[in-house]
């Protein structure tokens, strides 16, 4: 799966590129025979009021025939927010199969 990723007010390291395809590799096994189209997946910087510090948001929209499977999460760690909307992403895979599993036996 070709993966573009995009980060706002945050540096791209090589490092956090890694864990962003290591993460995708594991949903991408739910897609097996799951043609997709694009993989945009965006990290952001933003600056929380004054008490909360720094907001990472991660979003990931995935074009798969017929729809646009997107989710999207915010934490105060970069890492974590990469690892929930993998986690989201992962059960949006899994019932997106099962719509097409349940449309093809009627």
């Amino acid at each position: 799966m070709q993966v573009r990723i995009k980060a706002s007010k945050i540096k791209l390291t090589d490092a956090i590129a890694n864990y962003i395809n290591e993460k995708l590799e594991m949903v991408e096994k739910y897609l097996n025979h799951v043609k997709v189209l694009n993989c945009d997946f965006e990290i952001e910087k933003s600056i929380g009021s004054q008490h909360k510090g720094d907001i990472f948001r991660a979003e990931i929209n995935l074009q798969v025939p017929g729809e646009i499977l997107r989710v999207e999460k915010t934490e105060s760690d970069l890492y974590k927010a990469i690892d929930k909307v993998k986690d989201h992403l992962t059960e949006v895979v899994k019932k997106y199969k099962e719509k097409k599993i349940e449309k093809r036996r009627v």
